[in-house]
Protein backbone atom coordinates (compact mmCIF):
# COMPACT_ATOMS: atom_id res chain seq x y z
CA UNK A 1 0.00 0.00 0.00
CA UNK A 2 2.81 2.18 0.49
CA UNK A 3 4.02 1.98 -2.91
CA UNK A 4 0.41 3.01 -4.29
CA UNK A 5 0.44 5.73 -2.15
CA UNK A 6 3.71 7.10 -3.10
CA UNK A 7 2.27 6.99 -6.51
CA UNK A 8 -1.20 8.41 -5.60
CA UNK A 9 -0.33 11.14 -3.13
CA UNK A 10 1.17 13.94 -5.75
CA UNK A 11 -1.70 13.36 -7.80
CA UNK A 12 -4.11 14.60 -4.95
CA UNK A 13 -1.22 17.03 -4.05
CA UNK A 14 -1.68 19.12 -7.31
CA UNK A 15 -5.33 18.37 -7.65
CA UNK A 16 -6.12 19.86 -3.68
CA UNK A 17 -3.43 23.00 -5.19
CA UNK A 18 -5.53 23.60 -8.14
CA UNK A 19 -9.30 23.11 -5.38
CA UNK A 20 -7.76 25.61 -2.81
CA UNK A 21 -6.17 28.56 -5.41
CA UNK A 22 -9.70 28.77 -6.84
CA UNK A 23 -11.51 28.66 -2.99
CA UNK A 24 -9.10 31.11 -1.94
CA UNK A 25 -9.63 33.43 -5.11
CA UNK A 26 -5.71 32.99 -6.02
CA UNK A 27 -6.83 31.56 -9.33
CA UNK A 28 -10.07 33.26 -10.89
CA UNK A 29 -13.31 31.66 -12.69
CA UNK A 30 -11.46 32.04 -16.10
CA UNK A 31 -8.87 30.07 -14.96
CA UNK A 32 -10.01 26.58 -15.54
CA UNK A 33 -11.11 27.77 -19.20
CA UNK A 34 -7.40 29.11 -20.26
CA UNK A 35 -5.60 26.22 -18.41
CA UNK A 36 -7.55 23.81 -20.24
CA UNK A 37 -6.57 25.16 -23.39
CA UNK A 38 -2.78 25.28 -22.80
CA UNK A 39 -3.43 21.59 -22.20
CA UNK A 40 -5.28 20.95 -25.17
CA UNK A 41 -3.58 23.22 -27.53
CA UNK A 42 0.16 22.91 -26.27
CA UNK A 43 0.69 20.47 -23.63
CA UNK A 44 -1.15 17.31 -24.36
CA UNK A 45 -0.16 17.27 -28.30
CA UNK A 46 3.51 17.84 -26.72
CA UNK A 47 3.32 14.65 -25.12
CA UNK A 48 1.57 12.66 -27.77
CA UNK A 49 4.43 13.97 -30.32
CA UNK A 50 7.33 12.77 -27.97
CA UNK A 51 5.63 9.42 -27.21
CA UNK A 52 5.53 8.66 -30.79
CA UNK A 53 8.55 10.59 -32.26
CA UNK A 54 10.41 8.56 -29.22
CA UNK A 55 8.71 4.88 -30.38
CA UNK A 56 10.95 2.46 -30.71
CA UNK A 57 8.82 -0.16 -32.84
CA UNK A 58 11.18 -3.28 -32.56
CA UNK A 59 10.91 -2.98 -28.82
CA UNK A 60 7.49 -1.74 -28.76
CA UNK A 61 6.75 -4.94 -31.28
CA UNK A 62 4.97 -7.03 -28.35
CA UNK A 63 1.82 -8.55 -30.36
CA UNK A 64 0.15 -10.24 -27.44
CA UNK A 65 0.34 -7.19 -24.93
CA UNK A 66 -0.63 -5.08 -27.61
CA UNK A 67 -3.71 -7.27 -28.40
CA UNK A 68 -4.70 -8.30 -24.64
CA UNK A 69 -4.77 -4.37 -23.28
CA UNK A 70 -6.10 -3.60 -26.72
CA UNK A 71 -9.12 -5.62 -26.20
CA UNK A 72 -10.13 -4.84 -22.74
CA UNK A 73 -9.40 -0.76 -23.25
CA UNK A 74 -12.10 -1.14 -26.76
CA UNK A 75 -14.77 -3.40 -25.43
CA UNK A 76 -14.92 -1.79 -22.27
CA UNK A 77 -15.12 1.31 -24.14
CA UNK A 78 -17.75 0.67 -26.95
CA UNK A 79 -19.49 -1.29 -23.95
CA UNK A 80 -19.85 1.77 -21.93
CA UNK A 81 -21.02 4.11 -24.64
CA UNK A 82 -23.86 1.40 -25.57
CA UNK A 83 -25.05 1.37 -21.60
CA UNK A 84 -24.48 5.47 -21.57
CA UNK A 85 -25.88 6.52 -24.88
CA UNK A 86 -29.78 6.37 -24.39
CA UNK A 87 -29.09 8.53 -21.10
CA UNK A 88 -26.38 10.96 -22.37
CA UNK A 89 -26.58 10.49 -26.28
CA UNK A 90 -23.47 9.83 -28.62
CA UNK A 91 -21.15 12.82 -27.52
CA UNK A 92 -21.40 12.59 -23.52
CA UNK A 93 -21.54 8.44 -23.75
CA UNK A 94 -17.88 8.97 -25.49
CA UNK A 95 -16.37 10.68 -22.84
CA UNK A 96 -18.07 8.21 -20.46
CA UNK A 97 -16.49 5.39 -22.56
CA UNK A 98 -13.20 6.87 -21.72
CA UNK A 99 -13.68 7.19 -17.91
CA UNK A 100 -14.50 3.75 -17.61
CA UNK A 101 -11.81 2.67 -19.98
CA UNK A 102 -8.46 4.79 -20.15
CA UNK A 103 -6.34 4.08 -17.50
CA UNK A 104 -3.54 6.95 -16.10
CA UNK A 105 -0.67 4.58 -18.01
CA UNK A 106 1.30 7.37 -18.64
CA UNK A 107 1.34 9.47 -14.70
CA UNK A 108 0.63 6.36 -12.79
CA UNK A 109 1.91 3.59 -14.68
CA UNK A 110 5.47 4.17 -15.18
CA UNK A 111 6.61 4.80 -11.79
CA UNK A 112 4.03 2.10 -10.10
CA UNK A 113 5.53 -0.76 -12.79
CA UNK A 114 8.44 0.62 -12.69
CA UNK A 115 8.26 0.11 -8.33
CA UNK A 116 7.02 -3.46 -9.29
CA UNK A 117 8.37 -5.10 -12.19
CA UNK A 118 11.28 -2.97 -12.86
CA UNK A 119 12.82 -0.77 -16.23
CA UNK A 120 12.15 -3.94 -18.35
CA UNK A 121 8.42 -3.18 -17.53
CA UNK A 122 8.60 0.49 -19.52
CA UNK A 123 8.10 -1.12 -23.55
CA UNK A 124 4.96 -1.85 -22.57
CA UNK A 125 3.47 0.81 -20.27
CA UNK A 126 4.89 2.74 -23.53
CA UNK A 127 2.63 0.79 -25.19
CA UNK A 128 -0.40 1.40 -22.94
CA UNK A 129 0.63 4.98 -23.25
CA UNK A 130 -0.31 4.91 -27.33
CA UNK A 131 -3.04 2.77 -26.57
CA UNK A 132 -4.97 5.41 -24.38
CA UNK A 133 -3.45 8.51 -25.21
CA UNK A 134 -3.38 8.20 -29.18
CA UNK A 135 -5.30 5.70 -29.91
CA UNK A 136 -8.64 5.58 -27.60
CA UNK A 137 -8.51 9.62 -27.63
CA UNK A 138 -8.85 9.88 -31.57
CA UNK A 139 -11.51 7.28 -31.54
CA UNK A 140 -13.11 9.12 -28.90
CA UNK A 141 -12.29 12.42 -30.65
CA UNK A 142 -14.33 10.78 -33.71
CA UNK A 143 -17.28 9.63 -32.07
CA UNK A 144 -17.54 13.14 -30.49
CA UNK A 145 -17.33 15.02 -33.75
CA UNK A 146 -19.95 12.83 -35.00
CA UNK A 147 -22.03 13.23 -32.11
CA UNK A 148 -22.16 17.06 -32.27
CA UNK A 149 -22.77 17.51 -35.85
CA UNK A 150 -26.12 19.33 -36.15
CA UNK A 151 -25.58 17.90 -40.43
CA UNK A 152 -26.85 14.48 -40.47
CA UNK A 153 -26.77 13.87 -44.32
CA UNK A 154 -24.04 11.05 -44.20
CA UNK A 155 -21.77 12.82 -46.73
CA UNK A 156 -22.04 16.48 -45.77
CA UNK A 157 -21.56 15.13 -41.95
CA UNK A 158 -18.31 12.81 -42.97
CA UNK A 159 -16.75 16.16 -44.23
CA UNK A 160 -17.64 18.18 -41.40
CA UNK A 161 -16.23 15.62 -38.97
CA UNK A 162 -13.04 15.41 -41.17
CA UNK A 163 -12.50 19.23 -41.31
CA UNK A 164 -12.60 19.06 -37.50
CA UNK A 165 -10.25 15.85 -37.11
CA UNK A 166 -8.02 18.05 -39.55
CA UNK A 167 -8.00 20.64 -37.03
CA UNK A 168 -7.52 19.32 -33.86
CA UNK A 169 -4.24 19.32 -32.26
CA UNK A 170 -5.00 16.03 -30.20
CA UNK A 171 -5.25 14.16 -33.45
CA UNK A 172 -2.57 16.16 -35.26
CA UNK A 173 -0.03 15.69 -33.15
CA UNK A 174 0.45 11.77 -32.81
CA UNK A 175 -0.31 11.56 -36.49
CA UNK A 176 3.13 14.13 -37.04
CA UNK A 177 4.96 11.96 -34.35
CA UNK A 178 4.42 8.56 -35.87
CA UNK A 179 5.10 10.47 -39.44
CA UNK A 180 8.42 11.60 -38.55
CA UNK A 181 9.22 8.35 -36.66
CA UNK A 182 8.41 6.53 -39.34
CA UNK A 183 11.27 8.87 -41.49
CA UNK A 184 14.18 7.59 -39.46
CA UNK A 185 15.47 10.89 -39.07
CA UNK A 186 17.08 12.27 -35.54
CA UNK A 187 15.05 14.87 -33.36
CA UNK A 188 17.01 17.65 -33.06
CA UNK A 189 18.58 18.38 -29.01
CA UNK A 190 16.56 22.00 -29.09
CA UNK A 191 13.35 19.95 -30.40
CA UNK A 192 13.57 17.53 -28.05
CA UNK A 193 14.41 19.50 -25.14
CA UNK A 194 11.48 21.61 -25.98
CA UNK A 195 9.11 18.56 -26.05
CA UNK A 196 10.14 17.48 -22.33
CA UNK A 197 9.39 21.18 -21.31
CA UNK A 198 6.11 21.47 -22.62
CA UNK A 199 4.98 17.82 -22.22
CA UNK A 200 6.18 17.64 -18.57
CA UNK A 201 3.36 20.17 -17.85
CA UNK A 202 0.30 18.61 -19.04
CA UNK A 203 -0.43 16.27 -16.35
CA UNK A 204 0.27 18.82 -13.92
CA UNK A 205 -1.94 21.53 -15.17
CA UNK A 206 -4.23 19.18 -15.99
CA UNK A 207 -4.78 17.92 -12.18
CA UNK A 208 -4.95 21.64 -11.49
CA UNK A 209 -7.55 21.82 -13.56
CA UNK A 210 -9.29 18.94 -12.63
CA UNK A 211 -9.12 20.94 -8.55
CA UNK A 212 -10.21 23.97 -10.15
CA UNK A 213 -13.62 22.46 -11.22
CA UNK A 214 -14.06 20.27 -8.11
CA UNK A 215 -14.10 23.91 -6.27
CA UNK A 216 -16.52 25.16 -8.69
CA UNK A 217 -19.87 25.52 -7.18
CA UNK A 218 -21.91 22.94 -9.25
CA UNK A 219 -26.06 22.80 -9.34
CA UNK A 220 -27.77 19.27 -7.45
CA UNK A 221 -28.81 18.69 -10.94
CA UNK A 222 -25.53 18.77 -12.37
CA UNK A 223 -24.37 15.89 -10.19
CA UNK A 224 -24.80 12.27 -11.51
CA UNK A 225 -23.01 10.41 -8.79
CA UNK A 226 -24.56 7.21 -9.52
CA UNK A 227 -23.09 7.73 -13.08
CA UNK A 228 -20.00 8.41 -11.55
CA UNK A 229 -19.52 5.00 -9.50
CA UNK A 230 -20.91 2.73 -12.12
CA UNK A 231 -17.81 4.41 -14.03
CA UNK A 232 -15.79 3.99 -11.12
CA UNK A 233 -16.25 0.48 -10.67
CA UNK A 234 -15.68 -0.35 -14.34
CA UNK A 235 -12.46 1.05 -14.35
CA UNK A 236 -11.19 -0.34 -11.64
CA UNK A 237 -13.34 -3.74 -11.39
CA UNK A 238 -14.27 -4.54 -14.75
CA UNK A 239 -11.21 -3.26 -16.90
CA UNK A 240 -9.15 -5.72 -14.57
CA UNK A 241 -10.95 -8.63 -14.63
CA UNK A 242 -11.65 -8.47 -18.46
CA UNK A 243 -7.48 -8.07 -19.20
CA UNK A 244 -6.73 -10.92 -16.52
CA UNK A 245 -9.42 -13.69 -18.51
CA UNK A 246 -7.94 -12.36 -21.51
CA UNK A 247 -4.45 -12.34 -20.32
CA UNK A 248 -4.69 -15.66 -19.02
CA UNK A 249 -7.23 -17.57 -20.81
CA UNK A 250 -7.45 -16.48 -24.02
CA UNK A 251 -4.08 -15.61 -25.36
CA UNK A 252 -1.94 -17.18 -22.50
CA UNK A 253 0.29 -14.55 -21.95
CA UNK A 254 3.59 -14.77 -19.81
CA UNK A 255 3.03 -14.19 -16.49
CA UNK A 256 4.93 -10.98 -15.83
CA UNK A 257 3.53 -9.41 -19.16
CA UNK A 258 -0.11 -10.63 -18.17
CA UNK A 259 0.35 -9.14 -14.67
CA UNK A 260 1.66 -5.87 -16.00
CA UNK A 261 -1.35 -5.95 -18.65
CA UNK A 262 -3.55 -6.32 -15.29
CA UNK A 263 -2.36 -3.84 -13.12
CA UNK A 264 -1.96 -1.55 -15.79
CA UNK A 265 -6.16 -1.83 -16.87
CA UNK A 266 -6.55 -1.46 -12.82
CA UNK A 267 -5.10 1.94 -12.70
CA UNK A 268 -7.60 4.86 -11.99
CA UNK A 269 -9.07 7.06 -14.84
CA UNK A 270 -6.46 9.60 -16.26
CA UNK A 271 -7.30 13.23 -16.57
CA UNK A 272 -7.44 13.28 -20.46
CA UNK A 273 -11.43 12.25 -20.60
CA UNK A 274 -11.73 14.94 -18.13
CA UNK A 275 -9.53 17.76 -21.26
CA UNK A 276 -12.04 16.31 -23.82
CA UNK A 277 -15.11 17.08 -22.08
CA UNK A 278 -13.98 20.42 -21.32
CA UNK A 279 -12.47 21.10 -24.32
CA UNK A 280 -16.22 19.91 -25.93
CA UNK A 281 -18.21 21.77 -23.53
CA UNK A 282 -19.66 18.57 -22.53
CA UNK A 283 -20.72 16.96 -19.09
CA UNK A 284 -17.23 17.26 -17.35
CA UNK A 285 -18.99 16.66 -13.71
CA UNK A 286 -19.02 12.96 -14.37
CA UNK A 287 -15.98 12.44 -15.52
CA UNK A 288 -14.42 14.55 -12.52
CA UNK A 289 -16.08 12.66 -10.21
CA UNK A 290 -14.89 9.16 -11.57
CA UNK A 291 -11.31 10.64 -11.63
CA UNK A 292 -11.41 11.48 -7.89
CA UNK A 293 -13.10 7.90 -6.69
CA UNK A 294 -11.47 5.85 -9.02
CA UNK A 295 -8.19 7.60 -7.65
CA UNK A 296 -8.88 7.56 -3.91
CA UNK A 297 -10.25 3.91 -4.49
CA UNK A 298 -7.25 2.52 -6.49
CA UNK A 299 -4.91 2.94 -3.13
CA UNK A 300 -7.06 0.05 -1.97
CA UNK A 301 -7.68 -2.06 -4.90
CA UNK A 302 -4.35 -1.55 -6.99
CA UNK A 303 -2.57 -2.73 -3.18
CA UNK A 304 -4.94 -5.77 -3.04
CA UNK A 305 -4.10 -6.62 -6.48
CA UNK A 306 -0.46 -6.83 -5.86
CA UNK A 307 -0.72 -8.78 -2.74
CA UNK A 308 -3.58 -11.52 -4.71
CA UNK A 309 -0.85 -12.08 -7.27
CA UNK A 310 1.90 -12.48 -5.60
CA UNK A 311 4.12 -9.12 -6.23
CA UNK A 312 4.03 -7.27 -2.67
CA UNK A 313 7.55 -7.74 -2.50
Amino acid sequence: MLATLSVVLPIFGLVLAGFICRRTGILGPAALTELNRFVVWLGLPALFLKITVHASWDELYQPGFMVVFGLSCFILFFATILIRMRKKGLADASVEGLDAAYPNAGYMGFPLCFLVFGAESFPVVTIAAITTACVMFAMAIVLLEIGIQTERHPGRMALAVSRSLIKNPLVVSPAIGIAFAASGLPLPKAADTFLDLLSAAASPCALVALGLFLAAERAAVDKDRAGAILLTLLKLFVQPALTYVLAYHAFDLPKVTADTAILISALPTGTGPFMLAEYYKRDAAVTADTILYSTLASVLTISALLYVSGHTG
